[in-house]
């Protein structure tokens, strides 16, 4: 009877495992084998010095983590290129004298390319945003929110160019 079992749970993982083949776990179904995604340069008005970077690696982590492309540095069958065009902080909820909760917001421009696919292309504005409590400083705080607001993003950006949401 033990058997059994055995040959049943070794099939199922056999059959799991073809059809893996077809499927990605993002549900991403990728046509190309290669991309390239440029620096994306902080404008804003308000900058951190930090954040071009961060974003412009964790973007290329993701492609590189959750899909088979490989990165290039220039001519991608896929191409990503853009800017941070808003880091900003503002009061969203206020008692009878002062703001209680402060909002920051990173906006960023994303223009993407095909080449394989004649026409494909759109230039599109993705943003987010983290709240923090007013009495906390922007500096005591800004490295997480950065963090999660890039993931966010990041995020965004995958689901639009791979998995086309």
């Amino acid at each position: 009877m033990n058997s059994i079992y055995r040959l049943l749970i070794i099939s199922i993982f056999f059959a799991l495992q073809l059809s893996c083949g077809i499927y990605s776990f993002t549900g991403a179904t990728i046509e190309v084998d290669t991309i390239s995604i440029a620096f994306f340069e902080n404008r804003a008005t308000l900058i951190n010095p930090t954040l071009s970077q961060t974003f412009t690696e964790s973007l290329k982590d993701r492609f590189i983590s959750q899909s088979k492309l490989t990165l290039v540095d220039l001519n991608g069958e896929w191409q990503l290129k853009g800017s941070i065009t808003n880091y900003r902080v503002s009061p969203i909820a206020a008692t009878s004298e002062q703001a209680s909760l402060n909002r920051l917001t990173i906006d960023v421009k994303v223009d993407f390319k095909d080449i394989t696919k004649e026409g494909v292309t759109w230039t599109q504005g993705f943003s987010r945003f983290a709240d923090f409590d007013a009495n906390q400083s922007l500096n005591s705080v800004e490295e997480t929110l950065v963090e999660e607001i890039n993931e966010q993003l990041v995020n965004d950006i995958f689901n639009k160019v791979a998995v086309n949401w």
